[in-house]
């Protein structure tokens, strides 16, 4: 495939076509994305999430000069609310990174969060591998920072920045939303700014609580209008890595990725399934809905009806070949 090779190659524009395929769903996506599977897994993934608010955008801005310094090629994937008119994204994070918008080394797409639960679109995994095998070395990734739901960008990144901020409402409550569980490391940004330092310690007392895990969770102070702290921000990202590179932790952490995306897309696909089978679908909810018929039964039910489905569909074609 010519758009393909493109990706390979490290083309901006093949680059930008395969993401606009990817993101719209179309027919050649699953062709594009097998012939460059192979070509992925070399690039370190780094989520950027936090509230709204918080500046993870320019923090990712500053963090990208860092890096740059470095000669390593950036691809950053900011992740905005959708426009409930274009389906596109709402912000357009670009805006903000201006900096980079000439640099060959950089290369920037805000996309929609198109309904995704976490923070994330559903396509974001796939431009990802995208990016990946365009030759990019490091991929950030910025959530929309809509709050618990933001957990899911554990499950597309090697390494899981959360951004906080004093003024944001009380930090405790923060931690017990459950983002204590998902950062590897922890950014205060704006700390030039009063109760930063209350911030910084209510984080650490919460770390001394929970040291259960190996890795403790640094907590770096920045301030991402002036560049303050990504270096230091960076220099941990890179802690972690080695971290996980060192113990084994970054292949088991793969692993799972891979499993647990396997069974999203059997789970997804399944639902499509049986949705094609509307009549029988619609009766056995109906069934549900009234309490004559347990969920446990109907969900039972319904993987019948998919397995005579698919027999069908097999049968069908084999009389036609």
């Amino acid at each position: 495939m010519k758009l393909a090779e493109g990706v390979k190659n490290g083309n901006r524009r093949a680059l930008a076509q395969a993401i606009s395929l990817v993101e719209n769903n179309l027919a050649a996506k699953a062709d594009l994305l097998q012939e460059l599977f192979v070509h992925t897994g070399r690039a370190y993934v780094v989520g950027i999430t936090g509230a709204p608010g918080a500046g993870k955008s320019s923090l990712v801005d500053k963090l990208t000069q860092v890096v740059r310094r470095q000669g390593k090629r950036v691809g950053i994937i900011a992740v905005d609310p959708t426009s409930p008119f274009s389906g596109g994204a709402l912000l357009g994070d670009r805006i903000r990174m201006q900096d980079h918008v000439l640099d060959e080394g950089v290369f920037i797409r805000s996309m929609g969060s198109r309904g995704g639960l976490g923070g994330l679109s559903l396509a974001t995994k796939e431009v990802v591998k995208l990016m990946d095998a365009a030759g990019f070395d490091l991929i950030l990734v910025e959530t929309v920072g809509v709050g618990q739901t933001e957990l899911e960008i554990m499950h597309t990144a090697d390494t899981t920045v959360v951004v906080l901020t004093p003024g944001l409402g009380d930090i405790i409550q923060t931690m017990k939303a459950g983002i204590m569980e998902i950062a590897d490391v922890f950014a205060v940004n704006k700390a030039d700014l009063d109760g930063a330092e209350k911030v910084i310690r209510e984080v650490k007392t919460m770390l001394d609580f929970t040291r259960q895990r190996q890795w403790s969770p640094p907590v770096i102070p920045t301030v991402s209008v002036s560049g303050q702290g990504a270096p230091e921000l960076w220099e941990a990202i890179e802690k972690h890595r080695r971290y996980l590179m060192e113990t084994g932790s970054l292949e088991v952490l793969r692993k799972n990725r891979a499993e647990a995306e396997v069974l999203d897309l059997v789970a997804a696909g399944i639902k499509g399934l049986i949705k094609k089978e509307e009549v029988f679908y619609q009766a056995t909810l109906n069934k549900v809905r009234k309490r004559s018929l347990p969920p446990d039964q109907a969900a039972a039910l319904m993987i019948k009806q998919i397995c005579k489905f698919i027999v069908k569909e097999d049968k069908e074609a084999a009389d036609y070949d």
